[in-house]
């Protein structure tokens, strides 16, 4: 399982901010489906922004795509997605004999 940091934000390109407004619970309800299913495991709203954060668990690249786009509003989001790693998720070792001075 691969985890996603996926910062959304309101674009509400196409649609008025009244619309999308209006849209809103439907986008809501979506992802509250998502918590529901254990997709996402965290979810925030950004103080101060017109989005939020939310820590997707999924198997693959491809169902992030699925999720992220099966939400009602998609066509109106902005999204930014991070690639997480866990603890041990990757070889420190690896990382510690690296040579890391500039080239040239």
């Amino acid at each position: 399982m691969a985890l996603f940091a996926v910062f959304t934000h309101q674009n509400p390109i196409g649609i008025s901010s009244d619309e999308f407004r209006h849209r809103l619970p439907e986008g809501f309800g979506y992802i509250q489906g998502l918590i529901d299913k254990g997709i996402i495991k965290h979810s925030w709203i950004v103080v101060g922004q017109s989005g939020g954060l939310n820590i997707y668990e999924v198997a693959s690249h491809e169902e992030l795509t699925d999720v992220l786009y099966g939400n009602p509003l998609s066509s109106h989001l902005r999204l930014e997605v991070l690639p997480l790693s866990t603890p041990g998720g990757f070889d420190v070792d690896a990382f510690a004999n690296r040579d890391l001075a500039p080239a040239g």
